[in-house]
């Protein structure tokens, strides 16, 4: 079952990468970005397509960046504040007492 998963994974992969592979063949042709002032940026369409896509994801990690960093902040202040609500953790002797009761199995800490 676990090779299975891991065929089926691998054959998107592949139908995903020729998809693209082929597309990018495809738009050879030459494709024109107009900015203002009549200046102009000539590259193979896919290329320009490509920019465009990485132009937008900077940009919408760019616009998420203050949202996540609030997120991170706020969810710190909560664990900070729910460690110092939390009761008193017992003396490390009453941990090493418990150590014994397991014999000659080993603590893995897992």
């Amino acid at each position: 079952m676990k090779n299975l998963v891991w065929l089926l994974k691998w054959i998107l992969k592949a139908a995903i990468f020729f998809t693209l592979f082929a597309f990018a063949l495809n738009n050879q042709h030459e494709g024109a970005v107009r900015f203002f002032f009549g200046t102009e940026w000539r590259a193979p369409m896919v290329l320009v397509v490509l920019a465009a896509f990485a132009l937008g994801m900077a940009l919408g990690v760019a616009a998420m960046a203050p949202r996540w960093w609030r997120q991170r902040q706020a969810a710190r202040g909560m664990v900070v504040e729910a460690q110092a609500a939390a009761p008193a953790t017992p003396p490390p002797a009453a941990e090493a007492a418990s150590d014994t009761s397991l014999g000659h199995i080993p603590r893995h800490g897992l």
